[in-house]
């Protein structure tokens, strides 16, 4: 049974010294995308990428110990270059939408959206991301790990911030 009331949502702002049509394109070519996204320290491999609303952008990462996890970042709207809206989802081998490798209760699928704003010559990244379609149980699970989702961002903004440097030279 799912529940739309009480949804908890991540909201985390940074700013990029990048111009947002770069920002943007970091977000939605799978080369750049493959290059930044994902923990920090751990190998990404893309699977297969077809970034276009109703697209995905499939991947596999491989943790230190040799575990191996998949993942989906499902596109809904891409309107260059101010707003990104994708559902993040565990996936299993072939590329189907899988629990969670951690636990059964997190949340099958995770909506979302991102907003570019010019700010001169940075850009302003606002996510918010919430539980979709989730049970009050998978709603909690996601609630109680806020902070760990806003440091585990932390780290992928930083690989992206990188990336952006040193694409813009």
């Amino acid at each position: 049974m799912s529940t739309e009331t009480a949804r908890p949502k991540l909201t985390l702002t940074r700013i990029f010294n990048a111009p947002r049509d770069l920002v943007f394109q970091a977000w939605t070519d799978a080369d750049h995308l493959a290059r930044w996204w994902g923990s920090p320290g751990v190998p990404l491999r893309v699977v297969n990428a077809d970034i276009r609303p109703g697209g995905s952008f499939f991947y596999e990462q491989t943790t230190p110990d040799g575990g191996v996890m998949q993942a989906l970042l499902i596109f809904r709207e891409l309107q260059a270059p101010s707003r990104i809206v994708f559902v993040s989802a565990f996936a299993d081998a072939a590329g189907q939408i899988a629990r969670a490798p951690f636990s059964p209760l997190w949340p099958l699928q995770v909506m979302t959206t991102l907003t570019l704003t010019e700010e001169g010559h940075q850009t302003r990244l606002t996510l918010q991301g919430s539980p979709l379609e989730a049970t009050a149980e998978e709603n909690a699970m996601f609630a109680s790990i806020l902070g760990n989702l806003e440091q585990g961002f932390g780290g992928t903004f930083a690989q992206l911030e990188a990336h952006l440097a040193a694409v813009a030279g």
